[in-house]
This record gives C-alpha cells, structure tokens and sequence, in this order.
C-alpha cells in the first residue's frame, strides 16, 4: 500500500521512521540500509521529508496525548539543553504513566505555562528550577536531587559534626515520609507533622551564617510545602526521576547530532519523540501503531 501520491509503501514508511526512532539509527546508517539489504535506493533528504511527513500526520495524535497529560492528575516535568541552528533552548518534556509530551522552545516559565495549558489543576512533580515556581497549584519537589546536594555537601564536610547529624536527620524524614500508610486524615495528619519537624531542623542553620548548610537549608524552608506533597497524597510521588528517564532518549541523541538545524526538523523530532514514546509507556508495538496510523483515515 502506497499513502498519497509518493513511491514509497506504508511499510517502507514506516520502518524508515521505526529504525530512527526505536533503533536510534543514523539517516546514513538507514539509507545505507535500504540501499545494501532491500536495493532500495534513498536519498538523505528523501529520508529526512519521510520523518517529516510522519510527524505531520502523528501531529492530531501527539495533540491528543498532550491533551490526557493535561487532565491528569499528576504530571512530570523536566528541560534539557537543545540547540537548533546552532542556537540554544531547551526540550520541555510532560508526561505521566502512559503518556509522553515534548516541545523545544526558551528556558522560561511561558514554556511550561504553553505546555500545561491554562486549565491543568494536578500535582506538578519537578525539580527545583525556578520556571517550576510560579504554578500556583500543588507541587512535588524533586527529594533525589535534594538528598544529592546534601550527599555533595556533605562530602568535603565530613568532620562536621552538625552538618552530619542534620544531614542524618534530613534523610530520616524523608524515610519517614516513604513509610507512611494509612487513610487520608493520616496521611495528612503525618504530612503536616513531618513538614513542621522539617521547619524545625532548618529554621537554625538557615539564619547561621557559620553553617555550613545554611544555604541548603533555606531553599528547604522556600519550597517546604512542595517537598511532602508525596506523604499525605500516594499517588504523588517523591521524586521525578520519571521525567528524566523520559527525557533520556533525546539527550543521547542530543550527544550525539548536536541537535537540529530548523525549526521544522526540531518540531518533527519532539512530534515523533512524542509519539514513540508514549506508545513505549503504554506497552505498544511501534511499528504496528505507526502503520496504523499512516493507514487510518484522516478526519
């Protein structure tokens, strides 16, 4: 089968995108493919126009699962540096259990504002990037990156005695709050419990200016009502390696393209990161999907 006016099948179609996407081959890698196994000559561009024709007609479907991230619940949100044209940005990245959302654009809070839309009132699960401050709903911060920057203090600190029990006691909270079951009402009673005991091993140090964890401390006491989000709400959870497993895919490829040359080749990109990856969350079969997809009618 042939989609539109073009000599190239739905299955070339889509194994040429497949092989990219799931395989993570070059383009020279999958003309070079082509051309020896399948003696079926193709161009660089001729590849290239192939992805882009994919990602436009994934586009609704893409739309689609944005749309889901934004009606659920709880969302993971992280960026990673993207240059295009050999200029910087950033790839923002959305998701949830089974779905998957990216878009390149600046650093700054419009572009997360522009992917959560207007309307999403769920539990925002990020790292401690400014852009993050400004979402007047409920948060979760990232606790891996806060234990990460206390074992990285710790280290060259490791005769102070203050400094040690505090960083001790930090994780023994944390460990607390993993451990915590029970109703609803308990799990806030303990949420709240927790956040004050919190308050209280940061309140000293923070206005210290001889400790050595003082600056530690005071971003604990700026985001202390996002940090036990995950204790009174299970479904939260109390870090967002999630969205930086999410993220990975594209920062190898990052590594090693350098990024994209137009606007048009890092829409294609996030539009088919998008897709690919929220099938692989959802368990699906890529090359079966895609040819789905590109043999469905559209509305």
């Amino acid at each position: 089968m042939v989609l539109g006016k073009q000599r190239l099948s739905v299955n070339v179609l889509t194994l040429i995108t497949t092989l990219r996407e799931v395989g993570r081959l070059p383009v020279a890698t999958i003309k070079w493919l082509f051309g020896t196994v399948y003696l079926l000559p193709l161009s660089t561009g001729g590849i290239t126009a192939v992805l882009h024709q994919v990602a436009r007609r994934a586009a609704p479907e893409v739309a689609a699962s944005r749309d889901r991230i934004r009606a659920s619940p709880v969302v993971h949100a992280d960026e990673t540096g993207w240059r295009e044209g050999g200029k910087n940005g950033y790839v923002w990245g959305l998701g949830t259990a089974t779905e998957r959302y990216f878009v390149r654009g600046g650093r700054g809070k419009g572009m997360l504002d522009d992917a959560l839309g207007p309307d999403f009132q769920g539990v925002l699960v990020s790292d401690f990037y400014a852009a993050y401050d400004h979402y007047p709903g409920l948060h979760q911060r990232c606790w891996v990156h806060l234990l990460r920057d206390c074992h990285d203090l710790c280290e060259p600190y490791s005769k102070d005695v203050a400094l040690q029990r505090w960083a001790a006691a930090l994780r023994r909270i944390f460990e607390r709050g993993k451990a915590v079951t029970g109703n609803a009402q308990e799990r806030q009673r303990a949420q709240r419990h927790l956040t004050q005991e919190l308050r209280e091993q940061c309140a000293g140090p923070s206005t210290d200016p001889l400790a050595v964890h003082g600056k530690l401390c005071r971003r604990i006491l700026k985001y202390l009502p996002e940090l036990l989000t995950f204790v009174g709400n299970p479904a939260v959870p109390a870090d967002n390696n999630a969205a930086e497993r999410n993220l990975r895919s594209l920062v190898v490829q990052r590594k090693i393209s350098g990024g994209t040359r137009s606007p048009q080749g890092s829409s294609t990109v996030m539009t088919l990161a998008s897709l690919f990856g929220t099938w692989q969350a959802q368990g699906i079969n890529s090359f079966t999907a895609l040819r789905q997809l590109l043999t469905s009618p559209q509305l």
